[in-house]
């Protein structure tokens, strides 16, 4: 009697210690998702303010070279430390231990891949179908030098949960990209402007991560400690290289089918359907990684609850925005950057699909990365890379930018996400309970999509009208499908709540009042 009654003691102990296990993690996830999203808002509305002004200042050509010159750099911006950052981010012991170490090795990687890009830049331009852009491609892939001195610092920061230190450098390296970039575009400097602005940029975000991170910045090399790392890395950092090359992949094919004039309508398109992805996926991509590898230390049902809780939410929140920007694309664009951006609407429709499952298929990413099955992420994209480029070529040939983007669609619809799917599966991850969850969600995008096709058809003729009547309208309808009533009435007495406090404090009597009345 009394071992049973022991027994059951151990087992709610344990019950409740995992309970609080998760609990702290999520706080601390919540937080450092908090601020990275506070951070990534202020980046992302800026950077947004500062693509209105140089999309006036600069023609599509110029965006053109600057697309090939930023698929270069997106691409040695992962591999440039062989994964060490993430490795370290998921370090099982004391950061002291290893940062010498991921210094070195970072350090190694980025000045060897940086010169093979100096080499290489005239083949990568030439290929992409813009010799022009070969000085662009040398001055923006320097930005990881500087990033190979602050990668241990960074992923320090994350591993700690200081997204809000790292958010705060991140935009102050945005207060200086965006004033030089622009002063460069208005004095003639054409996309040489994007490539010094992220220069300044970077040089004044990585000064502030050695200041925050609070790590001794020193250099040395340990055999076993380096082997470990490099186990981690290489196969995370090939899984997420592949992952950004094709994303990119469509600005070499275009760039070299099209020319840079195409291209530069193909990346004005393909920037904006980042805007969610850059906001909401950066937010999550700083905390996801360090929680779910916290919660894989724990067990796999640590791990599934995480996730069955993490995607419902990300799909809830991005449904709505892909919808509207695919149904308004064409108010969109004219009414944000002009009439010579309108080519760029009919691929932002397909590319709004695209913005979802990319969001998704990171997700898996970090989940494996967490989950420490890295390898799993190479053949994961190594498939989504065998049906994405002969999609892309082939609908370039057939239908322009238009066909490239609903060729990467295609392809990261019919074979990434399932891909996606399976690995994550096979990483001991429940996905089953998810769907249930999901119905909501797509059901208010189908009712949102019709609304607000259907108010976009009754006032054409106006851009600012389709944006303000159909856009609005179209989000509440999703938002009363999807979020339950009980939430949205709790929102509404805390708001007012709020407002009766603020409309009857009581304010200060003047020291003068007080004393005439005496």
């Amino acid at each position: 009697m009394h071992e049973h009654q022991g027994a059951e003691t151990g087992e709610r102990s344990s019950a409740e210690a995992d309970a609080e296990h998760l609990e702290a993690i999520g706080r601390k996830a919540g937080r450092g998702f908090g601020w990275s999203l506070l951070g990534a808002l202020a980046t992302r509305a800026g950077s947004f303010l500062m693509g209105l002004v140089l999309a006036r200042l600069l023609s599509p050509a110029d965006f053109g070279i600057f697309a090939v010159a930023l698929a270069a750099t997106q691409f040695v911006m992962v591999v440039k430390d062989i994964g060490i950052m993430a490795a370290v981010v998921q370090w099982r012991g004391r950061l002291e231990d290893v940062a010498p170490t991921a210094t070195t090795l970072s350090m190694i990687s980025a000045v060897t891949l940086y010169a093979v890009f100096w080499v290489g830049a005239p083949y990568f331009s030439a290929l992409a179908g813009s010799a022009e852009a070969t000085p662009v491609v040398r001055i923006l892939t320097s930005v990881i030098l500087i990033e190979a001195i602050t990668a241990v610092r960074s992923a320090t920061l994350l591993r700690r949960f200081h997204v809000g230190k790292s958010s705060k450098a991140v935009l102050a390296g945005f207060l200086v990209n965006a004033p030089v970039a622009i002063a460069l575009a208005a004095n003639g400097a054409g996309p040489y402007s994007f490539a010094w602005g992220q220069v300044a940029g970077a040089v004044v975000t990585g000064v502030l991560m050695l200041v925050y991170a609070r790590l001794p910045w020193r250099m040395g090399f340990d055999r076993p400690t380096a082997a470990k790392l490099l186990w981690f890395g290489i196969p995370s950092a090939a899984g997420i290289a592949l992952e950004v090359v094709l994303l990119n992949v469509g600005y070499i094919i275009v760039g070299a089918i099209m020319g840079p004039v195409w291209l530069g309508f193909y990346l004005m398109a393909f920037n904006m359907s980042s805007w969610v992805p850059g906001l909401i996926g950066t937010a999550i991509r700083s905390v996801s990684i360090a929680g779910f590898s916290r919660l894989a230390e724990r067990d796999e049902a640590s791990l599934s609850i995480g996730v069955q809780k993490t995607v419902p939410l990300l799909v809830a929140a991005v449904l709505p925005l892909a919808v509207l920007m695919g149904v308004l694309a064409h108010p969109l664009i004219h009414y944000l950057y002009g009439d010579k951006w309108g080519q760029s609407a009919g691929v932002l429709r397909f590319l709004a699909v695209l913005m979802v499952l990319r969001m998704l298929t990171s997700l898996a990413l970090d989940i494996l990365n967490g989950r420490g099955a890295t390898r799993s992420t190479v053949w994961m994209n190594l498939g989504y890379g065998a049906a994405t480029i002969p999609a892309v070529i082939v609908g370039t040939h057939l239908d322009g930018i238009r066909g490239a983007a609903i060729g990467q669609t295609a392809a990261a619809l019919l074979v990434a996400l399932p891909l996606a799917m399976t690995a994550v599966r096979l990483a001991g991850v429940r996905l089953t309970p998810i769907l249930p969850s999901l119905v909501r969600p797509l059901a208010g995008a189908a009712v949102s999509c019709a609304v607000t096709a259907a108010l976009a058809a009754l006032t054409r003729g106006s851009d600012f009208l389709q944006l303000a009547v159909a856009g609005g309208a179209g989000f509440l309808v999703y938002v009363l499908i999807v979020v339950p009533m009980e939430q949205i009435r709790m929102v509404r007495d805390q708001a007012v709540r709020r407002l009766r406090a603020a409309l009857v404090r009581p304010h200060p009597v003047p020291a003068e009042a007080t004393s005439k009345e005496s």
